[in-house]
């Protein structure tokens, strides 16, 4: 079966107040999805319940495609954890190690075998123009060199999907066009691709997914949130497993 995600009937509430339900979308491989919204209207919230990270109030998060024997078991959280890279708003880096340091750590945890897909961590650092950097420790890197650290993760081993929060924060106009560049490679090796963004990405052909939201629910980084009961709808279509967000016509 064909790498897949499938978004069906989620839903989800921060405290007491209703996020966004019935929300309904599939991601083929070889595509990317654009998410787009306001703050608080739960793009990060999404990624982290795809991810495996938060549990959603009603819904089903499946993975297919990853391997003959595991559709079974395309809907545990374990699984989804170990199928995805997923990149938020902080760049998990250890100050006092080096940038070259920091990548190995992260390639050592993953399995032997996206290792052997992955880039050795020097030609990582390499594709994001880390190279002549990597030996100095992570905590003197600008925000925008921190970001792209961060970033080279995704390259030291492979993971088909990828779930990218702001993947281009901190970066200038070149890097985010190295950013979209990478994100094309792997959904042209198959891969699939959710990234949520303020800013545009030149990625031809994505599909797009606008979350709505109300001006005065808070930013997913805050605590706390309005209890007014206000139920966000995005669904597309009929809200059922088959429906597809809109592609971009470029």
């Amino acid at each position: 079966m064909p790498l897949c995600l499938s978004i069906e009937g989620l839903a989800a509430r921060r405290g007491d107040a209703p996020i966004f339900r019935d929300l309904s979308f599939r991601v083929a491989g070889a595509e990317v999805l654009v998410v787009t919204g306001a703050n608080g209207s739960g793009k990060s919230t999404l990624l982290r319940i795809v991810a495996g990270l938060l549990r959603p109030e009603a819904g089903r998060v499946r993975i297919t495609g990853l391997d003959e024997a595991g559709d079974a078991q395309a809907d545990d959280p374990q699984r989804r954890r170990e199928a995805c890279h997923y990149l938020g708003h902080r760049n998990g880096l250890k100050a006092e190690l080096t940038v070259l340091d920091n990548l190995a750590f992260w390639r050592a945890l993953a399995s032997v075998e996206s290792r052997k897909a992955g880039l050795p961590v020097e030609a990582a650092l390499d594709a994001v123009g880390l190279a002549a950097l990597a030996h100095l420790p992570a905590g003197v890197l600008s925000a925008g060199q921190s970001r792209r650290a961060a970033l080279a993760r995704l390259l030291v081993a492979h993971r088909p999907v990828w779930l990218l929060d702001e993947p281009t924060a901190a970066l200038d106009a070149a890097s985010d066009a190295m950013v979209a560049a990478l994100i094309l490679a792997h959904v042209r090796a198959g891969g699939l691709a959710v990234a949520a963004t303020h800013q545009p990405l030149d990625l031809p052909g994505a599909l797009r997914l606008a979350m709505p939201a109300r001006p005065d629910l808070l930013d997913e980084t805050q605590e706390g949130a309005p209890d007014d009961g206000f139920w966000l709808d995005a669904r597309h279509g009929t809200g059922g497993a088959g429906d597809r967000p809109r592609r971009d016509a470029r």
